[in-house]
């Protein structure tokens, strides 16, 4: 005889028709944010409220009550087989009367139609008999996964050009989306009997928290150079820090081409920060020569030249071949340049006789400084200081 659920209500759990449920089975009250399964906690024996008459120790008897709050699955078991499963929130009455009743419930949302191919995958067919255990499954983000590195990892770095490495350490949050393929696949059998101590990732202990502990971490190499080599990242190291959704991405697509997690186990990475990254001695100094570039390139550099020339203007009076050569290595065309030296400079006729250098003719240095205001590199207001110091010495000031 078919079994399964019979829907009583939904929404939320402080309804009028919840509150009357005196005995019925509920999640685990102490269960941290980390865990994802837990064994259902029978209100009857459980949580002083009075004896459940019609009730025996690991069997599911005929109009046993559930609760399914929001962000858990329901799923329950006989002898390791899967025989029942809930994802919409609200109160359930177990039956194996019901002909027409179903033992699988979706509200839709994340739950996807791959879940429906787990329970035809897992499901138990037929009559319940003597051990059944009910699970609630852990449906939210579950946060506060650490990982880190004991040495450098290397990748390949596309904006450098060669390989970087760095150690780095952080934390990510990863959901459970499909219950039932998790419970089966991944979970111990020793988290799925009576009695079952909690699964909680944060455990120590836990073996199957720390086989993710390992993949994650033999994972980040390649992550970091999936998210260094995409150009729509910008191929840049620098902005992974503040990208969480961008390098869990990355991460995420590393993971599941390594291990299937969402494939295989009914897990995906959600978010990832990478809280700290120390580069090695080489990168340092590769970054290093980054930024300086990048602070002598576009806007800023033109304006650092601007000043520099500005700067040696000041002595245009009293050393314009020195100004000159300095414009020619600012930046300033090698023809410009080589003009205003060539109108400032004279060679010597008497070579074994030195000679003071000659003046440049001052109307040619006028010129020239009228040349440079046009082109934007001196303001208006060098420009004019420069013209007053010609000016000043030709007598005409």
């Amino acid at each position: 005889m078919p079994f399964g659920f019979i829907r009583a209500f939904t929404g939320a759990l402080g309804g009028t028709f919840a509150d009357q449920w005196k005995e019925f089975f509920q999640p685990n009250q102490n269960v941290p944010a980390t865990a994802a399964i837990s064994e259902a906690v029978s209100t009857g024996t459980n949580a002083g409220r009075g004896g459940n008459k019609r009730g025996s120790e690991n069997v599911i008897t005929n109009g046993s009550r559930f609760i399914v709050p929001e962000g858990m699955a329901l799923i329950t078991f006989e002898n390791g087989a899967v025989t029942g499963f809930i994802s919409e929130p609200g109160g359930y009455t177990y039956s194996s009367n019901a002909q027409d009743s179903k033992s699988i419930f979706s509200g839709g949302g994340f739950i996807s139609s791959t879940i429906k191919t787990s329970w035809e995958r897992f499901k138990f067919g037929g009559i319940p008999s003597t051990q059944q255990i009910a699970f609630y499954v852990n449906l939210r983000e579950i946060p506060n996964n650490r990982f880190g590195t004991q040495s450098e990892i290397y990748w390949d770095d596309a904006f450098l050009g060669t390989q970087v490495g760095a150690i780095a350490r952080g934390s990510y949050t990863m959901r459970i989306t499909d219950p039932i393929l998790f419970a089966k696949q991944f979970v111990p059998a020793q988290y799925l009997q009576p009695h079952a101590p909690i699964f909680d990732f944060a455990d120590m202990n836990n073996d199957a928290g720390s086989q993710l502990f390992s993949e994650i971490v033999g994972s980040l190499a390649a992550a970091f150079s999936h998210y260094a080599n995409d150009p729509q990242k910008g191929n840049r190291m620098a902005r992974i820090q503040g990208d969480a959704l961008g390098f869990a991405q990355s991460l995420s697509a590393v993971i599941e081409e390594k291990f299937q997690w969402r494939e295989g186990r009914g897990l995906e990475i959600q978010r990832v920060v990478i809280e700290a990254i120390e580069y090695d001695a080489d990168t340092k100094a590769l970054l290093s020569d980054v930024r300086k570039a990048d602070a002598l390139s576009g806007g800023r550099g033109n304006s650092f030249m601007q000043q520099s020339v500005a700067r040696g203007m000041q002595a245009a009076g009293e050393n314009p071949s020195g100004v000159a050569a300095g414009m020619a290595f600012m930046g300033m065309g090698m023809n410009a340049a080589g003009g205003i030296m060539g109108s400032m400079q004279q060679q010597p006729t008497q070579p074994a006789q030195p000679q003071q250098p000659a003046q440049a003719d001052p109307v040619e240095r006028l010129k020239q400084m009228k040349e440079l205001l046009d082109a934007g590199i001196l303001s208006q207001s060098e420009f004019d200081t420069a013209r007053e110091k010609i000016l000043g010495g030709m007598g005409l000031l």
